[in-house]
């Protein structure tokens, strides 16, 4: 042809061809994504449990009980989705850590994931983590690798990966995008198929909080794709730039310190949190979530994690506009984690009066609420 480039002698040039192809990494890389699909395939749906309001108001209020998962948190349903995203990247290798900012449940998660496929894991969090969360990234095989500022979780994490020739999971870049978010069994559609028996099949909230913001865009996208009705809430808690950045409609917004409820809030807006998917935000002080999940051990008789209170908080004030309203239908949030894992925290009074935090006020807000159906 006109345009090919010859050699010097008139031929035309040699194409330049590369081939990389691994058929021991491709075998490796075929048994590992077996085996996390296989995790999968082996675990049983959550439990979708009422929270018991009297039967005049016409509100049903349920809770994904996402503690079930085989680590014991929501983030279950996240790591496996990051590894899932990551080995078919080509981004884990065999014999190369894992590296993850987490302030926990992700890294128990991730770790469980690491383990299963063979790879090593490392724990970049915050020294303030709970010490059984510290523990079971350790039962799981995990290493932990401790920060005193949450803010600089991001670049150690970054650090290691480059010094070690691993990778850096990131959630709080890949959670949005790692999930498919138009069904494939994720919660979104979990949540609808278990409520379709239900007298109010489609919820007029689901209330889910925020730490990567991967579950509130995966929930809000799912709603949007499959044209429901349904409204979605993300409840934020102290210490944390979501709500301020979702408010002032700032990506830039940040927070001086970490968040004392685990798993959610972040000191900067996140990449997988998705502001324009979701309808309603709410700031809720640290002594309502404490006085939340302590109401939902009475009721229920489950201990639960301070994110899941951070939730109900903000469902128990829906239900209320509701009553008050005079309107009828359902509501979801989460319970995301195991309350065993706090027990120095959030169930402990000693620790509630080191950090300042009075529940008394927010627990008589509650109590009056649940006889009522008046918010004060």
């Amino acid at each position: 042809m006109g345009n090919e480039k010859h050699g010097g002698d008139g031929r035309a040039a040699a194409t330049i061809d590369i081939d990389r192809s691994d058929a021991g990494y491709r075998a490796w890389l075929k048994e590992a994504v077996r085996k996390v699909q296989a995790d999968a395939n082996r675990s049983a749906d959550t439990h979708l449990l009422r929270f018991p309001l009297p039967e005049a108001w016409g509100i049903d209020l349920y809770l994904k009980d996402e503690s079930t998962h085989p680590t014991g948190s929501l983030k279950h349903r996240l790591a496996r989705s990051l590894f899932l995203y990551g080995l078919c990247n080509g981004w884990i290798r065999p014999g190369k850590p894992v590296i993850e900012a987490s302030s926990g449940s992700t890294a128990v998660s991730e770790a469980y994931f690491a383990k299963l496929i063979g790879v090593p894991f490392i724990a970049v969090m915050p020294r303030t983590t709970s010490p059984e969360k510290c523990r079971l990234i350790e039962f799981h095989g995990g290493r932990c690798h401790f920060v005193d500022d949450s803010r600089k979780m991001y670049e150690e994490s970054a650090t290691l990966a480059a010094e070690t020739g691993g990778h850096y999971m990131d959630q709080f870049t890949y959670a949005e995008r790692a999930t498919d978010w138009r069904g494939n069994n994720n919660i979104a559609e979990s949540i609808y198929q278990q409520l379709k028996l239900e007298r109010y099949p489609e919820p007029t909230w689901i209330v889910a909080t925020a730490g990567t913001g991967g579950t509130s865009a995966t929930i809000a996208r799912y709603v949007h794709y499959m044209q429901f009705d349904t409204r979605i809430c993300v409840p934020d808690p102290e210490n944390s730039c979501f709500f301020d950045g979702w408010t002032q409609h700032n990506p830039l917004a940040t927070s001086d310190c970490g968040s004392r409820i685990e798993g959610i809030g972040r000191p900067r807006m996140e990449p997988s949190f998705v502001p324009g998917a979701i309808d309603r935000m709410m700031k809720v002080p640290d002594a309502a979530s404490v006085a939340a999940v302590r109401a939902l051990e009475q009721a229920i008789g489950r201990k639960a994690g301070g994110s899941t209170g951070t939730g109900l908080w903000s469902a128990f004030k829906l239900v209320a506009e509701m009553v008050e309203q005079g309107s009828t239908g359902s509501i979801v949030t989460l319970i995301c984690d195991p309350g065993d894992r706090y027990l120095d925290k959030y169930y402990s009074d000693s620790w509630l009066a080191a950090q300042g935090l009075d529940i008394a006020p927010y627990t008589e807000t509650i109590d009056s609420f649940l006889a009522d159906g008046n918010w004060p």
